[in-house]
């Protein structure tokens, strides 16, 4: 090889170096470096330690709005959710269980949204409902004892001894009189502002009577006691003297307070009932897999399956029970429009509701079937044990809302 072919390689070598040495440097330049290890990052997360490059230091609106995406925007996979949750039974949770859930939307966070939109609506249904409504729910007990009064009143006048100037007779034909006047006035629209405030005054007036006669307020069967024991007081052996004390005081208030919102405003207290029952059932979810884990025990499965099966059955009850809620409100409107189109149409939305009503048990059933792999009858028999532990569940969560409903009124 000459001289010059040589003195050629080596520059051509030096010129590759450089090259090289060049892209490294902006290679280097390039590189990324994660803010908690230093290390260099290829990609969303560093390979070290897992952190991610995406900085939550940003501004107020964006981080809100990325929440806002997070709960309420389930892009496509909605569609592909919603629509085998309602008419698939046990689809979702068998798809899952295969390992194909990037379609659809993750069973917590499908939970969590239906659940919020269904207690959100039906506290809105309730706290919305005609005021006339719920001013005749109030009447009703008062309506009740009047009426009752008025056959006493009707009994002790049959039974009444005559006398020379008939003046017991008299008494009742008054007492009549007053108590029947009483019912008239309880019975009538109150939707009327006049006769809303007749209705109130009267309410009042009757309960003062009542009172008098003994068979308001004071009457020992409508009063509300929570006791143990036969002199009414609550306590247990295992507390002591001063602790069983200040539980048969709270036992009384609460009693109170339960009697007089039972009597009187009782819509309050649905309102802190609904408050409470999303946290309660939150905590009842798992509750309900650990039964699931037992009476399945020999299916082998995890317990965090058993929780997504839990999840998925009452994200279908909660959207279900929405759906028939706000088919029941549009069957209302559209009965109260009249007119024959307005009455078809009212009896088809009642319709989809009832069906939708007897379709629950019916998808629950075929759901435990097609992910417990079990047979008519065998499911048959694990489905209404489920069943009745869990209404007695439901019946126990709905007893702690209300006791917590009251502690806040």
């Amino acid at each position: 090889m000459s001289q010059e072919n040589q003195v050629v390689n080596i520059n051509s070598s030096l010129s590759s170096q450089e090259e090289v040495s060049v892209i490294n440097d902006s290679e280097a330049v390039a590189q990324t470096l994660c803010d908690n290890c230093h290390q260099s990052v290829e990609g969303a997360f560093c390979s070290n330690c897992g952190q991610s490059l995406d900085s939550t230091l940003k501004y107020f609106w964006v981080v809100i709005l990325h929440l806002l995406d997070d709960i309420f925007s389930f892009d496509s996979r909605a569609s592909r959710t919603l629509w085998p949750l309602i008419f698939r039974p046990g689809f979702l949770t068998n798809e899952y269980f295969s390992g194909r859930r990037v379609h659809y939307v993750p069973p917590l966070r499908l939970y969590l949204f239906i659940s919020i939109m269904f207690f959100l609506t039906l506290k809105l249904t309730v706290s919305g409902e005609d005021q006339q409504t719920i001013e005749m729910n109030n009447n009703k007990a008062a309506i009740t004892q009047v009426t009752e009064h008025i056959k006493t009143l009707n009994e002790k006048k049959l039974q009444a001894q005559p006398t020379p100037d008939n003046k017991n007779i008299a008494s009742i034909d008054a007492d009549l009189a007053r108590f029947n006047r009483y019912l008239d006035d309880l019975k009538l629209d109150i939707s009327i502002a006049e006769n809303a405030k007749l209705v109130s005054t009267t309410r009042q007036l009757a309960t003062i009577e009542l009172e008098r006669a003994n068979l308001g307020t004071d009457d020992k069967s409508n009063s509300i006691t929570i006791s143990n024991s036969a002199d009414g007081s609550l306590s247990f052996d295992f507390l002591s003297d001063e602790s069983n004390k200040k539980l048969d005081d709270s036992a009384k208030k609460l009693a109170e307070k339960a009697k007089k919102t039972f009597t009187t405003d009782t819509n309050r207290l649905i309102n802190e009932v609904l408050g409470k029952l999303p946290q309660l059932m939150f905590v009842l979810l798992p509750i309900f897999a650990l039964l699931l884990k037992v009476i399945f025990i020999f299916s082998k499965r995890l317990y965090m399956e058993h929780l997504t099966v839990a999840l998925h059955s009452h994200s279908f009850i909660f959207v279900s029970s929405l759906s028939i809620d706000l088919l029941d409100v549009a069957h209302d409107h559209v009965k109260a429009l009249g007119g024959g189109f307005a009455t078809a149409a009212a009896s088809i939305l009642g319709f989809i509701g009832f069906a939708l009503l007897i379709w629950i048990p019916i998808y629950l059933f075929i759901m435990q079937k097609r992910i417990y792999k079990q047979g008519y009858i065998f499911a048959f028999f694990t489905y209404g044990f489920v069943g009745i532990i869990y209404f007695i569940l439901m019946a126990l969560t709905t007893v702690v809302a209300i006791v917590w409903g009251l502690t806040e009124i």
